[in-house]
């Protein structure tokens, strides 16, 4: 099957680069000018005689023309999959014509975020430093509210009472009969006349979620695996009953931006969404019956590996706690994406950048689990567990990000585990 070309953009710097108007390279190609200006706008393909032409008329490389500048748009779409930056292009084919209008100025957009990250990177590592020693850093307005956030997070236990006792009340309100996600689209219908709908991957490339408040309808993206839709699902339903709640506890971070209250609002939903999910009593019956197996929970709550992760850290209610755990997500270049636990991640003496942590090996060995021992110097002995996870399904050609998660506990609670 032959592959359609388009590369309006370089047509139109080859034309521009010989100082051509459209009707005299439309000529020399023995085509119209309209149908030329389509090609430059990117509505029309070009052919094989095209290139040919092209490539004989204008002595321009043949490779050049059909190159799809792949490695720019690759790493524009890496920039605006940034959490700061996601929604705010709606899809690939703007991505493609940023890169193929103006590569210059996309290049430079794609320095200027990695410079911003390189900062960032240095920012955390510096707070981190100083926070081991005891210290602060006294410019709080230098840090990005993505740090913000989870510096905030992750130096209190997560556990946020309000929304566990606003998610298990209208758990108990859920028909009986009904699975969850089918509660929660029957509450969205019923309760605020929502309708879902899931969309294809071309409609919503990189949105997960999208309320259209006008038509009154829910948009998934088919790019999310099943399990991660109810999580959609379920974060929207706590958006909308649990404003109260979600906001109380927002307060309570005290944060100091409107963008950090922003991150934050997302990541109480979240934490509200998995409250709906797995509901804290019956998660944590379940959870100490099952001695902790994650799959074992993973299938009794219809939820992923890593929603079922998640959750076991935030059983840390006073009157009903369960066992300690701590959390870390971590990409493939070695970045640490999350921290949680219920006692908060303890990040003095257990870092990522300690080669014995078994969600390094993780990659090596994509959806094994890895059960590790751990022992840090000072004699503190950790039980881990490591696996990797997949994100959204990616288009053809493209990889699936995949990142690392880790789950732990102190070695003396072994005996509780399976």
């Amino acid at each position: 099957m032959e592959r359609k070309v388009f590369a309006g953009g370089r047509v139109r710097r080859v034309r521009l680069g010989l100082g051509l108007t459209q009707t005299a390279m439309a000529g020399a190609l023995e085509i119209s000018p309209s149908y030329l200006n389509l090609i430059e706008r990117n509505q029309r393909p070009l052919t094989v005689q095209l290139l040919l032409k092209l490539a004989s008329t204008y002595k321009v490389d043949l490779d050049a023309l059909q190159g799809e500048g792949g490695g720019l748009v690759a790493q524009l779409r890496e920039v605006f999959a940034d959490p700061l930056l996601a929604g705010e292009i709606p899809g690939d084919q703007e991505i493609v014509e940023v890169a193929e209008a103006a590569p210059n100025a996309a290049l430079a957009t794609v320095k200027l975020y990695r410079a911003y990250r390189e900062q960032a990177a240095r920012l955390s590592d510096l707070a981190t430093l100083l926070a081991s020693e005891g210290r602060e850093m006294a410019a709080t307005g230098s840090r990005l509210p993505m740090d913000e956030v989870r510096q905030s997070l992750e130096r209190r236990p997560n556990f946020f009472a309000r929304i566990e006792d606003a998610a298990e009340a209208l758990a108990k309100k859920f028909a009986s009969g009904d699975d969850t996600p089918s509660a929660l689209r029957a509450w969205l219908k019923t309760e605020r006349g929502i309708t879902v709908r899931t969309l294809p991957t071309h409609v919503m490339p990189d949105l997960r979620r999208r309320y259209d408040r006008h038509s009154m309808r829910l948009f998934l993206s088919e790019r999310l695996s099943p399990l991660d839709r109810n999580r959609e699902l379920a974060m929207e339903v706590a958006l909308l009953s649990m404003t109260e709640e979600i906001d109380a506890e927002l307060d309570g971070l005290a944060l100091q931006t409107a963008e950090a209250r922003r991150i934050a609002r997302f990541e109480l939903a979240r934490y509200a969404a998995h409250a709906l999910l797995m509901p804290y009593g019956g998660f944590l019956t379940a959870a100490v019956r099952a001695r902790y197996d994650i799959d074992v929970l993973r299938s009794r709550f219809d939820v992923s590996f890593e929603q079922a992760a998640g959750r076991l850290t935030s059983l840390c209610r006073p009157e009903a706690a369960g066992i300690p755990f701590f959390l870390m997500e971590m990409d493939h270049a070695g970045n640490v994406v999350r921290r949680a636990g219920a006692q908060g991640f303890p990040q003095s003496r257990f870092g990522g950048h300690c080669p014995k942590l078994g969600i390094h090996s993780a990659f090596a060995e994509p959806g094994r689990i890895l059960v590790d021992r751990v022992e840090l110097p000072e004699d503190a002995v950790f039980l881990t567990v490591s696996r990797t996870l997949e994100g959204p399904q990616a288009d053809f050609g493209e990889r699936i990000r995949r990142t690392a998660i880790l789950i732990g506990c102190d070695m003396r609670y072994a005996v509780d585990i399976a």
